[in-house]
Parts: C-alpha cells; structure tokens; sequence
C-alpha cells in the first residue's frame, strides 16, 4: 500500500492539477534547449569581450529551480543544471502580471522547468536571463528535505538544503539534488577510476573481467554471500577478490592484467567498509613486491595528478605528500616500536600471546600466531600511519598466496600500503609452486574452523591452472572507495559510495 502523502505532497498536487487546468502539462513530452547554464554565462561574457552586443543574446535553458524571491511585479529565481546555476529575472512588464502570478504560485523550488529570454547584467554585475517565456517540465511533489533561509542583497532566499548523514545515505537522490559538494565527490570518483585506468593501460596492463558468481570463493580472507543458481541446483558465491581468477590469465600467456570492479564480502560494516565496494587488483609477470612497491608510487602520484590536480592533499586535518618517496618499514620493526614486542623472539603463538598479555595487550586464546601480529598492527600501528608508508614482510599463517622470504619461511613477501591512518592496498610476490600452494590450502583446512574467515578453501582448478606453469609475478589490490575517501576528505566509506549498504528501517 502506498503512504499517505504529506500536507504539503498535497499542496503540491493540488498545484499539478490547476496546472493542467490552465491548459499546462507539468510532464511534457519534449524539451528544448540551446545552452547549459554555463554555456550562456561564457557566450555572454565572450560577447562583451569582443565588443558584440550581448543584450540581443537569446538562451533557452532548463533546469532544477534552485531559489525564488518573488517582490511583486518582479521576480528573481535560480535555475541549475549539471553545469551550473543561472539566475532568472521574471517581469510583468515582459511577461504580464498574470503570468509572473502564476510563476509564483504554482512552481516550487525542486521543480523542473524550461526558461527562454535575453541574458543581460544586473546592477549587481551578475548575468541574468530576463525571461520572455517559461514552462514547467517536470513538477515535484515532494519538496527538497528542509531549507534554510538566506539574505541576498537585503532580500530573503530560501535554498533547499540536506545536511542530516543518514538521510543523505539513504535517499542519495535528495543529497545530491541539493548538495553541490557531494555532486563534487562523486565527480572525483569518476576522475580517478579513469585516471587508474590510464595508468595501466599505459604501463602495458590489459584490463579484463573475471565472473561475479564464483562455484569457489577466495583470493582473499572474507566471510561470502552465498546465492543459488535455479536451473544448475548449484550454490555460487559471491566473489569476494579477482586474484584466483586474474592469476589463471598469466598461466594462460598474459603478462600484466588487472580489473576494477565490484567485490563483495559477507562482513560488519564500519567507517572503512562496506559490504560491497569498488576493488583494483593487478598481476605483474616477472616482478615481485618491491617492483610492486614503486608501480604503486607511480600510479598514486598520477592519479592525484589527474582527479585533483596535485599531489599534496589534505585529509582530517593532515597535510599527506606523495610526493615523496613513501616510508618502508619493516611489520616486524613497526611493532617493536609501537608495543616493545619483537615478533621473531615469539615464534609460537602461546609464547607471543603471553607476551602480548605481559604488556597488558588484549591476545584472543584462539587466535593463531599470524592473527595476534595482524591485530597489533591494526591497534597500535595502523592508526599513525598518516603520511604514505609501506609495511612490509607479513606472517605466512595470514598470507596463503604469498611467497615465503628466501630462507624464512614462516615470513612472506607481503607489503600492505597504509595512508591516513588506514589501510589502502595490500600486494604480494605471488606463490606460483603448486605443491607449496596446495599445502598451504590444507593447512588453512585445518587450522582455521570451518567458519573463520580467514579460512581458504581449496580451489582444485586453481592447482591445476599452475600445475601448468605459473609465472612469478607480483599482485596488488587496492580499495577504490578508501582511495576516495583520502582525495575527497571524507572520513567514511558512506561518503563516497552513491548508495552504500544500510540496515533496513521502517519509514
């Protein structure tokens, strides 16, 4: 059953049907227009430059009416278009009293409207268009979520305004119908996946897309969401990381591949996460982590280069430069530094659990040895790592894809990339030897309980795609979304994702 509509979602339609009285359909079926706002407000200012008569020129535009400051036989209004704003100058002596009239009592801020005249410049300096005809094109019903009042030349104006967060994230339409700044965000968003994707394509990299439904998930350590496929009876999942699938292409003779898509993991939501979310994972043949480390360097400067158009940004109050060269650190030493713990005179779990507990350190009774070092990091590292930094060589035990250290094994090649007090991407010199691989699948079997999500399953096809022959190669997977976050200034993922995951609530 649909709600009841609001007293003024009636006022409204009330509007929509004197409207139609009067012989005006408030949803035409065509549109005219020969300029964006901003399109007028250049023509009009080239026309003055070169010393043309810009009075004489003639705009149709159409957009959302933004503001409206009716003053008897005179009206100014703002339409926007994705372009931007123009104001409108609505006269009696050009339209007739009748038609002003109508124009402010029957339109409404969020409507729709198309708007034809001659551009010329108050006695404010701002370009104007002083309407000689004028129609709605699309009635709202329900108005703009709130609005406040502003003084404009010692006049009121009322602007629609959104400010409550989860409003905003629950009726995203609304937010940026009203709110210029996230249009921005958004806009950034944009700029970034293209400017990624310039940067690999550049670098030789082939963009390729791998299946979303997944018979085996893996690739990373993450809950799924399970579905089920009708006409096959077969359960699939979710995919939750591109590597499995991405690394069979280098078996198959691809050299440097990588994807941006979608990823989904079955996990709590918090300021950095988010159910579903945007992930760029690549695959390099023939480098390793270090090669890895200063490709990631590159593409970052670049893709700061082209979204925002430098490389020092500011994020929470921190000044952050990729600029320079990004800080590389050792877990092991970082840890030492952060708690007073040298991991590698630990090399049992029990025996660094009780070291963590002599520093007064909360330690889980069941987490292994590489989850205990995992959780120090994210407590009391993590959260410092404000400028560009590399941390690097990671516990096996939490690293099942990854090549062990020449003469360690019980260390991999493993960096993650931390900015803004956050994690950023993760990378590795992948393991290619099947045997190790396939031991390393049964181990995670049996130390891991069935519903721990740093469980991986063991994905036969993909022992049997290297069994083939796999190449060494360094991998990386970076979150698109906490990329934004860091370019745009936003504290939470929420922010950033056009309509991110809520829980469900009664309206």
């Amino acid at each position: 059953m649909s709600r009841e509509y609001t007293q003024l979602e009636k006022n409204r339609l009330e509007k929509i049907e004197r409207l139609r009285e009067a012989g005006l359909e408030p949803y035409p079926h065509r549109v005219e227009r020969t300029h964006t706002t901003q399109e007028a407000l250049a023509a009009y200012t080239a026309a003055e430059v070169n010393g043309d008569a810009p009075e004489n020129l003639k705009v149709t535009v159409v957009g959302r009416l933004r503001s409206m400051r009716p003053m008897g036989k005179i009206t100014f209004a703002h339409v926007e278009d994705g372009s931007g704003r123009l104001q409108l100058f609505l006269r009696s002596n050009d339209l007739g009293q009748e038609k002003v009239d109508l124009f402010n009592r029957y339109f409404d801020l969020g409507d729709f409207i198309e708007a034809s005249g001659e551009l010329f410049r108050t006695r404010s300096g701002e370009i104007t268009l002083r309407l000689e005809d004028f129609r709605i094109i699309s009635k709202a019903i329900t108005p703009l979520p709130a609005a406040k009042d502003e003084v404009v030349d010692g006049e009121v104006v009322r602007h629609a305004v959104l400010s409550d967060p989860e409003l905003r994230y629950r009726q995203r339409y609304a937010d940026l119908a009203v709110n210029l700044e996230v249009r921005q965000i958004f806009r950034i968003r944009a700029a970034i996946l293209r400017a990624l994707r310039d940067f690999l394509d550049g670098q030789g990299f082939l963009e390729v897309e791998t299946p979303i439904l997944q018979p085996i998930y893996g690739g990373a350590a993450a809950r799924p969401f399970i579905t089920h496929h009708n006409q096959l009876h077969q359960d699939l999942y979710l995919r939750i990381s591109f590597e499995l699938y991405l690394k069979r292409l280098l078996v198959g003779g691809y050299e440097r591949v990588y994807e941006i898509g979608r990823d989904f993991r079955n996990e709590g939501v918090s300021f950095k996460h988010n159910p579903e979310f945007t992930q760029l994972e690549f695959y390099w043949a023939y480098a390793d982590y270090q090669q890895v480390m200063d490709l990631t360097e590159e593409m970052l400067r670049y893709t700061a280069r082209q979204a925002l158009g430098r490389i020092q940004f500011e994020y929470q109050g921190q000044v952050i430069d990729l600029e320079k060269p990004w800080r590389r650190v050792q877990l092991s030493q970082a840890i030492l530094e952060a708690v007073g713990i040298d991991i590698h005179a630990y090399p049992t779990a029990d025996q660094l659990r009780a070291a963590m507990q002599a520093k007064g350190l909360a330690a889980s009774p069941t987490a292994t040895r590489g989850k205990l070092i995992d959780g120090m990091l994210g407590d009391y590292v993590e959260p410092n790592l404000i400028q560009p930094t590399f941390m690097y060589d990671y516990p096996r035990d939490i690293s099942p894809l990854a090549k062990s250290k020449a003469g360690d094994p019980s260390t991999v090649e493993r960096f993650e990339g931390f900015m803004g007090g956050m994690e950023l991407c993760n990378a590795f010199t992948e393991l290619n030897d099947p045997l190790d691989q396939e031991a390393r699948f049964l181990e995670m079997g049996r130390e891991y309980a069935a519903d721990d999500e740093e469980r991986h399953p063991m994905d036969e096809d993909y022992l049997r795609a290297m069994r083939y022959g796999m190449p060494p190669n360094g991998g990386f997977g970076m979150g698109v979304d906490r990329l934004t976050m860091l370019f745009t200034d936003r504290p939470n993922i929420r922010e950033v994702i056009l309509f991110p995951h809520l829980r469900e609530r009664e309206d």
